[in-house]
């Protein structure tokens, strides 16, 4: 059993919402997940660029000259500040926009906080393929990290609060799907461009103006989230909208839930100073540990280097860049395994079994490098099984940290306090990401084949937390999801309480517990009479 006593007290209540998948949902949500191309093609190409000899002669000579000579260690040619921070420069600029794209989010809904990541990443993309210097370049990876900033930090709310709550998971890793597209299609053209002498890299880098006009399109076809409309106080667009992806003129009740949630949203006026609430300390926890946790699997900065990497341990660079085509295969296909699989067995089974993989293949691979790769390199046959362990090693991820990490936070948050989840989620993901992604190659340097150790040691830890303290969200509604925090072993000991909402402003007119209210209040107040929905009416 995977730790089903420690998930409640008692049964989580789940509402059936009229309705279900429509085709107009579908195409809604694959169009908004293609913001993962963005976030997907860039972790691809960069470690594909690295590789390639052209590039690092015009741009890196001092590690273009350290590869091509004789060395003490090959865990060490690849080691330099400047060549992991044209890596790294792009998710402290993420970190940044992520900030900036709660506030857009928030004020002017999730559809053009889209927009403006597709405009800013479409830029990066040119100037990054026209480079001339390293100042260019990381110029470029700065305007491309505010595209993903804003991308990753919308993305996600956008596809929970459009899809049905029963297909909530399956939808939302969609993004994770295209993420992984991405990463797939930037190896195969690194594949190739890498065959192309001198300007090889120029077309690997300028292709990512590709995934950024897809999302840019894409964005102006997307209508917003009903959860927003409400938010800014469309009402009727919001209802139009619900009708339509839900296929039932029959929303009554799920509009009224996004209105009561919207009515206790407008009661917090700071989000990012409510997060740190208590009864918010579950989310604000989850928040913080999900993503902090999946960057030290160790899957991006394998991701980032991985062509890098399998030069290290011995392949050629045709070699190398041919293994990183078939460890995004694997990546791809486990996500896909995910979207059948993680509405049927849920979030916690996929998270403690991929787990499990990352472990055993992570203590694998450091046995092997330990045992038999020396500064010869290693036997075709070794390198052949450490390529297997890699590939089992990123099925593992795909189908459990991989999507889960963008969708459980995304789905867990009241929606007086999402953006702001949203945006310390992304955050700690980014932060985290830029810190490993920076000192990798150093730490392969030092640490060798004891840096997938480290990781293994580090997904000992996550697999645990997840074990003890995270619970079960499959099939809750978005809106009644603070009832599973209520009901678990651990976090109800801290009595949480979201009945009541913190107190309203005092120039505020009116609070009302349900849509009929809320509309009869409007009237009411337009018409100079006063709120009377707390007091007792003769008969």
């Amino acid at each position: 059993m995977a730790g089903g006593g420690f998930v409640a007290t008692g049964p989580v209540v789940q509402k059936n919402y009229a309705g279900g998948m429509t085709l107009y949902v579908l195409v809604t949500c694959i169009v908004a997940a293609t913001g993962g191309l963005l976030f997907g093609y860039d972790i691809g190409i960069s470690g594909g660029v690295t590789s390639m000899p052209p590039f690092l002669k015009k741009f890196f000579p001092d590690v273009y000259k350290k590869e091509s000579t004789a060395k003490p260690s090959n865990y060490c040619k690849f080691d330099s500040q400047i060549l992991t921070s044209f890596t790294s420069s792009l998710y402290i600029a993420g970190l940044v926009s992520s900030f900036m794209a709660s506030a857009t989010t928030r004020a002017f809904g999730r559809q053009k906080s889209m927009l403006l990541g597709g405009s800013t990443f479409l830029a990066g993309a040119a100037v990054n393929g026209a480079a001339v210097n390293v100042e260019m370049l990381i110029l470029g990876r700065i305007l491309l990290g505010l595209g993903v900033g804003f991308s990753i930090q919308c993305v996600p709310i956008y596809l929970s609060e459009m899809a049905p709550p029963r297909l909530r998971g399956a939808l939302n890793i969609g993004f994770q799907l295209f993420l992984g597209i991405g990463v797939l299609a930037a190896n195969l053209i690194n594949y190739r461009t890498a065959k192309i002498k001198n300007w090889g890299w120029r077309l690997s880098l300028g292709l990512a103006a590709v995934p950024a006009l897809i999302m840019l399109v894409g964005s102006f076809t997307l209508p917003d989230t009903p959860n927003s409309l409400i938010e800014r106080g469309q009402m009727e667009k919001a209802r139009a909208v619900l009708e339509r992806i839900r296929g039932t003129p029959d929303v009554q009740e799920e509009l009224q839930d996004m209105v009561e949630a919207s009515e206790m949203s407008k009661t917090v006026k700071h989000p990012f100073r409510n997060i740190f609430r208590r009864k918010y300390r579950p989310q604000l926890v989850m928040a913080l540990a999900i993503p902090f946790f999946q960057q030290l699997t160790g899957i991006n900065v394998i991701a980032f280097y991985a062509p890098v990497l399998f030069k290290t341990i011995g392949f050629g660079s045709d070699a190398a860049l041919l293994a990183a085509v078939i460890l995004g295969v694997m990546n791809l296909a486990s996500i896909i395994v995910s979207i059948f699989i993680v509405d049927k067995l849920g979030r916690r089974a996929l998270f403690l079994e991929g787990g499990l993989q990352m472990i055993t293949c992570q203590v694998l691979i450091a046995v092997i490098l330990a045992l038999k790769f020396g500064d010869n390199g290693m036997s075709k046959g070794y390198s052949s099984f450490t390529v297997f362990l890699f590939c089992a090693y990123a099925l593992g991820f795909g189908w459990s940290w991989g999507p889960l990490s963008w969708l459980v936070p995304s789905e867990i948050f009241p929606l007086e306090i999402r953006s702001a989840g949203q945006t310390i989620n992304v955050s700690v993901n980014l932060l985290v990401t830029f810190v490993l992604s920076q000192v990798f190659l150093s730490m392969l340097c030092h640490l060798r084949f004891g840096i997938f150790l480290f990781y293994a040691s580090w997904t000992v830890i996550m697999t645990l937390f997840v074990f003890f303290l995270l619970p079960e969200t499959k099939n809750v509604p978005i809106e009644e999801m603070t009832r599973i925090w209520q009901e678990h072993w651990f976090w109800s000991k801290m009595n949480l309480d979201y009945s009541t909402p913190a107190p309203a402003p005092a120039h505020e007119p009116f609070k009302s517990s349900s849509l009929q209210d809320h509309q009869k209040n409007l009237e009411l107040v337009e018409n100079g009479i006063p709120n009377s929905t707390n007091t007792q009416q003769p008969k």
